[in-house]
């Protein structure tokens, strides 16, 4: 029974994680820093593909970890929107991999997961779009509207600069933020399933070993059980 409870509340747990990342992940991507984090599950000998929208000269980051299942491992294909294979990973537990630049068109990101015939696998994968042609428009508008309020004296140079180091260190700080949310996920995971092991082959020991000792007290009375009888 407490192994069942303990089971049920890693599943639990694994499904509230995945709805938090798809909901954080998609009101990220709305805004214009076009990063998307998505959870799922992976059935058993089947292929799961999801498409990414890009434009011309900007750079994509695929970022994806397995949470949970046996083996811990999928395979990752990114294929370009001619048809080209960019990547290619075999049975791996995680990868980030750089598309700089990009084409205009329909990434493909493909997980495998056709050599397991009997265990599904839940993945965690991030994609951030760095947009170089809205970025720099809205800085333009931003100097624009400045220069409006005849700030001159202000070294807009520099003050860009370090607003876009600001900028790229948030959005790495989201990235690290939400692998070190899957890497908690699936270490939960590990933990719920060992305990599990643990459990069981504890009951399994406990009851040989009863078992042992109710035989071997049995056979000793046994010894010292005298059978025949004394005629007088």
């Amino acid at each position: 029974m407490h192994c069942h409870q303990s089971m049920m509340t890693a599943s639990a747990q694994l499904c509230l994680l995945a709805y938090l990342t798809l909901t954080l992940g998609l009101t990220l991507g709305l805004g214009p820093n076009k990063n998307m984090g998505f959870t799922f599950l992976l059935p058993a000998g089947s292929t799961e593909c999801f498409y990414q929208k890009t434009a011309m000269n900007d750079s994509m980051e695929v970022e994806y970890q397995v949470i949970a299942g046996s083996g811990l491992d999928v395979g990752f294909i990114l294929l370009s929107p001619t048809g080209h294979r960019l990547v290619s990973d075999f049975r791996r537990s995680d990868g980030i991999h750089t598309v700089d630049p990009t084409v205009d068109g329909d990434y493909r990101l493909c997980f495998d997961n056709n050599f397991s015939k009997m265990s599904e696998k839940m993945v965690f994968f991030e994609v951030v779009i760095n947009s170089l042609n809205s970025k720099n428009g809205g800085q333009d508008d931003w100097l624009d509207t400045v220069m409006s309020d005849s700030m001159v004296d202000y070294k807009m140079e520099d003050i860009r600069a370090r607003m876009d180091s600001v900028h790229r260190h948030l959005e790495k700080s989201h990235q690290v933020q939400a692998m070190l949310r899957a890497f908690e996920a699936r270490d939960r995971y590990l933990l719920e399933d060992n305990l599990w092991r643990v459990s069981f082959w504890s009951c399994v020991n406990l009851s040989v070993m009863l078992t042992v000792a109710v035989v071997q007290i049995y056979t000793l009375r046994r010894l010292f059980v005298n059978t025949k009888q004394v005629r007088t």
